[in-house]
């Protein structure tokens, strides 16, 4: 009797080590294994064309990180919106050298096609256009910071909307490089 149970036990032992030696085998494939070839060169290797793939838009429940102006496309919104910002827009942007220098760079790129670089607005397309005002004239110097911020960000009854173009914090230095050109060179 002994010897038919050690034989028992023994055949036991022998199936189980091989389906366990298996079992691990397998264990390592699975966790090693490639999803593409071990063996690659420029015929074999992946390749990422980006003509052949698209941008996905953001998840609709994802949050953005420097939040997001909604205006409203509604002339009747539009302008109470607007006059809303025309009272009550404080520049957060504090108008030291370092601000009025960025928006003095973002004007020379963004700006001087209509307003021109004296800011008269003789700019080289103003005058296939109705000519844009005078940024340093008394009438301009009199508006206020939210009604400037208002226009270049949204566009008003000739200026186009630069929303895409003039980030917020990107308008608040402009906004300190117009108002620092107005009290230096004002007209």
């Amino acid at each position: 009797m002994p010897r038919a149970l050690l034989l028992v036990v023994g055949f036991v032992a022998m199936l189980g080590g091989g389906v366990f030696e298996r079992g691990c085998r397998d264990l390592k494939g699975s966790l090693t294994h490639l999803a593409y070839f071990p063996h690659r060169d420029m015929r074999t290797s992946v390749s990422l064309i980006p003509q052949h793939t698209y941008l996905k838009p953001p998840d609709s429940l994802s949050v953005p990180t420097t939040g997001r102006e909604v205006w409203n496309p509604d002339p009747a919104l539009a302008v109470a919106e607007r006059t809303r910002l025309e009272k009550s827009f404080v520049n957060p942007q504090a108008p030291d050298d370092s601000s009025i220098a960025r928006g003095q760079r973002k004007f020379m790129r963004t700006c001087v096609p209509c307003h021109g670089a004296s800011l008269k607005g003789d700019g080289p397309v103003a005058a296939k256009y109705i000519p844009p005002p005078d940024l340093l004239a008394a009438m301009t110097r009199g508006r206020s910071d939210g009604y400037i911020y208002a226009y270049i960000r949204h566009g008003g009854a000739v200026m186009p909307n630069y929303g895409a173009l003039v980030s917020a914090h990107e308008a608040y230095d402009l906004i300190n490089y117009l108002r620092h050109e107005q009290k230096t060179n004002p007209r």
